[in-house]
């Protein structure tokens, strides 16, 4: 269950890689558990990408952006960045130990990429 915001501050927005390696489902997968949790809300990328405006507005009025990225390409940084976004998080699970290609999207992984985006959300 999401836990609603009793704040009035603007929302944490989450886009991750959902790329089609084993890393990029961790990360796909990631971002949805920490929807779930409450630690921000999973947008979509591909909008950024697209340049819908509805997303577009939405990523500019964000009170914080986290991008997730399963391998070193780093498309969802980039495309942020494309769109010109440049004050964001940034999580490559590369960097954590999760390889692409090599990294089982399991539980464990998940949750340890979860809590990884948790300690950069503090």
């Amino acid at each position: 269950m999401i836990k609603p915001c009793a704040c009035s501050a603007a929302p944490t927005l989450i886009f991750s890689c959902s790329g089609a390696a084993d890393v990029g489902e961790i990360a796909d997968r990631t971002a949805r558990l920490l929807t779930r949790q409450g630690q921000g809300k999973m947008s979509c990328l591909a909008g950024i990408g697209g340049r819908v405006s509805g997303t577009i507005k939405s990523t500019e009025a964000a009170g914080r952006i986290l991008a997730i990225d399963g391998c070193p390409q780093n498309c969802a940084r980039k495309t942020l960045e494309e769109a010109g976004f440049t004050q964001y998080d940034h999580l490559q699970l590369d960097e954590i130990g999760l390889k692409k290609g090599a990294s089982e999207p399991s539980a464990h992984t998940i949750e340890l990429a979860a809590a990884k985006a948790a300690e950069l959300l503090k």
